[in-house]
């Protein structure tokens, strides 16, 4: 099963779909490995017509080059899925990542090197470590801005992000609210994401938690939040922090629903390529 509408060729390809189906250290719910099958399957009824941008999705040069599935060694894993998504932007394209748990994302920061790393999430992820484990899907805003000593002791390619931005979170720990307070971090609670506009310098990636939205509204993923984001919400988040990425992921779907997160995390990802490709097109 392919993404709707990524009906485009690999070499001249603008976006490439890639599925990161990890489901390692999911804490409470699992099922994030049936994520990037749910999200093309709940997309396959939307409409190709865009009418916010007057655009097809089939005219904005998607390609799907399927799943990079995962092994028990995360780390490795990590590593081989940034490689996976580096060739994507050596080929100048987007990689449009489905995971999969939150921890795909620090493999979408380090093959982008965004100056930025926007999340829409619940939860701040700024744990150092959860349960021991410094690559659980509770850490990965912390290594991104972090890093892990232990990857630059053995020489891996790694990169961290000058700033964070989390819209949405209304959870963590004291030590994750801690950092939060450093200069790197912004938190916007839910009250004011429909104020927020982004502010940054330089590119971003975006990274769609889908649990960022009220459980009412996507209920299909492991660590739900109630007093969440509508979907209208991240949907116009996501059209004004478009134009300034380099990479996008949608993550944290799994399959406890019946479908409402597939869903939204499909058309969040779609209303992505129709405003980055508006940016291309002024380009």
């Amino acid at each position: 099963m392919t993404f709707p509408g990524a009906t485009t060729e690999r070499e001249s390809a603008a976006y490439v779909v890639v599925g990161a189906p990890l489901d390692a250290t999911t804490t409470f719910q699992p099922g994030t490995r049936f994520g990037p099958d749910r999200v093309r399957r709940f997309a396959e009824t939307f409409d190709d017509y865009d009418h916010h941008t007057g655009r097809s999705f089939s005219a904005c040069g998607v390609h799907d080059a399927g799943d990079v599935s995962p092994w028990d060694d995360v780390g490795a894993y990590l590593d081989h899925l940034t490689a996976e998504l580096r060739a994507v932007t050596i080929d100048d394209a987007v990689p449009v990542t489905i995971g999969g748990e939150h921890t795909v994302s620090w493999a979408g920061v380090r093959a982008t090197e965004p100056d930025t790393f926007v999340a829409l999430d619940a939860h701040l992820d700024l744990r150092d470590a959860y349960d021991g484990n410094p690559r659980n899907h509770a850490c990965v805003t912390r290594r991104i801005l972090d890093g892990l000593a232990e990857d630059e002791a053995r020489g891996s390619a790694f990169h961290t992000v000058e700033e964070v931005v989390i819209l949405g979170a209304r959870t963590g720990s004291p030590e994750e609210w801690e950092r939060a307070e450093q200069t790197d971090v912004t938190v916007v609670p839910p009250d004011e994401v429909p104020d927020w506009e982004p502010s940054f310098s330089g590119n971003a990636y975006l990274s769609v938690d889908i649990d960022g939205a009220d459980p009412g509204f996507a209920p299909g993923t492991g660590t739900m939040e109630p007093f969440g984001l509508l979907p209208r919400e991240m949907h116009d988040v996501v059209r004004r922090v478009a134009p300034h990425c380099v990479g996008v992921d949608a993550v944290e779907v799994n399959d406890r629903d019946d479908g409402q997160a597939a869903a939204l995390a499909g058309k969040l990802l779609r209303a992505f390529v129709y405003a980055h490709a508006g940016t291309a097109d002024d380009g």
